[in-house]
């Protein structure tokens, strides 16, 4: 297994999509934005998004020592499973090396972990279409309305989410990409030009998400075969947007001085 890139342009801009992917686009998700959006003020807002991003390599440590350490106790166990099923490592480790109690504790904490990441996954794309887009098609909807909306919104995105789970064949980590991949194309480049560029426009953000979803779809529907990852070209097509819409209409300042109606 080699980390980097050999030095061939191809496979540096596939590893370059890769790494872009799990980096950048993880930023937009609720996952690591949600801090930003619960601190009480900026210092408390960057310090909680460094030392979170910082644990997640601690974390993500775990199961890279725990499938090492399977691969010195079992090998051929692990060559097995490589063959078959990568996911059944761990497990397998767990329920032939391990004494019952560690088990109920891996076991628990495995079913822990699923549950909460489910919970955040249902609720936080639930909640944003509730607030920000479903709202702004009926402004006087009540709170006991909108509590009802946000409701079947989840049901809904459960029915979904659970019917994608029974069909595909994909594994987790192809999942959790794909969700990545979502984000880095259509949310990135809004996010970050709204927080960092004064010129930033309303315009540009729709067509920044407009090109960018628009070019991952098609891409990712036709299976054209490119040199590029398509969520790379979603990226830089969402950039374009983001410059040309900007350009065209500019930002329209929302502040009101004081004593204006």
């Amino acid at each position: 297994f080699d980390f980097l890139p050999k030095l061939d342009l191809l496979d540096m801009l596939g590893w370059i999509a890769a790494l872009l992917t799990m980096a950048l686009g993880s930023i937009p998700q609720q996952d690591v934005f949600q801090r930003v959006n619960a601190a009480k003020n900026e210092t408390i807002a960057v310090w909680g998004t460094v030392l979170g991003g910082c644990a997640y390599f601690f974390f993500a440590a775990v199961p890279l020592f725990l499938a090492y350490s399977a691969n010195m106790i079992d090998p051929a166990m692990v060559q097995k499973f490589l063959a078959a099923d990568s996911q059944m490592i761990l497990p397998t480790l767990i329920l032939n090396h391990m004494p019952f109690f560690i088990q109920v504790v891996f076991f628990g904490a495995l079913i822990s972990v699923i549950m909460s990441t489910a919970s955040g996954t249902l609720l936080a794309p639930s909640v944003t279409f509730t607030e920000n887009i479903l709202k702004g098609f009926s402004p006087d909807m009540s709170d006991k309305q909108f509590l009802w909306a946000t409701r079947v919104t989840v049901f809904i995105f459960t029915v979904i989410v659970t019917f994608y789970a029974i069909v595909t064949d994909a594994r987790i980590h192809t999942m959790v990409e794909n969700a990545y991949r979502i984000t880095l194309a259509g949310a990135f480049v809004p996010l970050v030009a709204g927080l960092f560029w004064k010129r930033a426009s309303n315009l540009g953000a729709l067509l920044a998400i407009s090109f960018g979803l628009s070019v991952w779809i098609v891409l990712e529907i036709t299976g054209v075969e490119e040199p590029v990852e398509p969520q790379l070209l979603g990226l830089v097509a969402s950039a374009i947007g983001m410059v040309l819409g900007s350009l065209l209409s500019p930002k329209i300042s929302h502040v009101q001085e004081l004593g204006s109606p």
